[in-house]
């Protein structure tokens, strides 16, 4: 038997399902990993055990479905008029495979650290080499990505997407970046990521509706 090879028409209508229920899905995911994130510091993470890990699981779920969404989104060219546009795609698809490796390293490696190093964990004295070529460019890269891609967005008349987007990637990035400037215990950390975390899964979400 030969198999038959899907028409131009078939394909283009199995990218759109494709990048909107990864949209619709990927968004929410991840906003439910932010939710029901526990403390950060060493003590309370050794205290919820494999609770830590699993809200990173369902980030990184989120996440991973996003990354088909974005690549989905790249393959039916609908929002892309010049080389620029194509860039910021890209920019974000790799700021969310950065986030993706950071969110499984975090999960992994801080359960372990807490056992028996409590004090050290989300300190700078545990980032090591490995873990910064991770930690670093994913802190630059994912916020970057998404604040260019809802640049472009608006510029195709998704503007509210576009700032949804950008607006919470940054704001999720920044309560990232408390946990090292402030430390593991600042108050305003799950309230930043919560917080940046919801508008950036509403962004996915109305790019689902107009995939």
């Amino acid at each position: 038997m030969t198999e038959t090879l899907p028409t131009p028409t078939s394909l283009r209508r199995t990218l759109h399902s494709t990048a909107r229920l990864t949209a619709f899905a990927g968004g929410p995911l991840f906003w439910l990993g932010t939710l029901l994130h526990p403390a950060r510091d060493g003590w309370s993470i050794a205290a919820v055990g494999e609770r830590y890990g699993l809200t990173h699981d369902i980030q990184a779920l989120g996440l991973g479905l996003q990354v088909v969404c974005l690549a989905s989104m790249i393959a039916l060219g609908n929002q892309l008029t010049r080389r620029r546009d194509l860039r910021s795609w890209y920019a974000a698809l790799a700021g969310t495979l950065f986030w993706f490796a950071l969110i499984i390293f975090d999960g992994s490696h801080n359960p372990v650290r807490a056992e028996y190093a409590p004090s050290v964990v989300h300190q700078p004295a545990d980032l090591d080499t490995p873990a910064a070529l991770i930690v670093f460019p994913a802190l630059l890269i994912f916020p970057l990505g998404y604040v260019w891609l809802g640049w472009t967005l608006s510029r195709h008349g998704l503007r509210l997407a576009g700032v949804l987007l950008g607006v919470g990637a940054v704001a999720y990035t920044l309560g990232g970046l408390f946990i090292f400037t402030a430390g593991p215990r600042f108050g305003l950390i799950q309230l930043f990521e919560v917080a940046g975390a919801t508008l950036y899964a509403v962004g996915y979400f109305l790019i689902g509706r107009r995939a």
